[in-house]
């Protein structure tokens, strides 16, 4: 049974930095496409950042270029999103997802992904 477990959320103030982490169990780590969306307040769920299923590609949406970076740790089957000089607009909950057959053309799709974590809140606020 795939399980995916975020943390690292928290209350931040503007400028500052928050480390998220989701810790993935059963399943083949390097086999799977891994992702960060989140969902802002009274938005749609929307994509941060991701690695593709071969971990060759990395991608970014573009409000988070410069700002965030994702990283893996396939010893520890850990994703992480390092997320520095965080705005009010970054205030979501963060997801982590998960799926071994998403196409590189999908990966920005939230409907591509089977397996997502229940989530971690970030507050930027003052």
């Amino acid at each position: 049974q795939v399980q995916l477990a975020e943390s690292g959320g928290g209350l931040v103030q503007p400028g500052g930095s928050r480390r998220l982490s989701c810790v993935a169990s059963g399943l083949n780590f390097r086999a799977y496409a891994m992702a960060w969306f989140r969902r802002p307040p009274g938005k749609e769920r929307e994509y941060v950042a991701g690695f593709s299923r071969t971990g060759g590609y990395t991608y970014y949406t573009d409000s988070v270029k410069g700002r965030f970076t994702i990283s893996r740790d396939n010893a520890k089957n850990t994703v992480f999103l390092q997320m520095n000089s965080l705005e009010p607009e970054d205030t979501a909950i963060y997801y982590c997802a998960f799926d071994r057959g998403v196409i590189t053309s999908q990966l920005r799709n939230p409907n591509s992904y089977v397996h997502w974590g229940q989530g971690t809140q970030v507050t930027v606020s003052s």
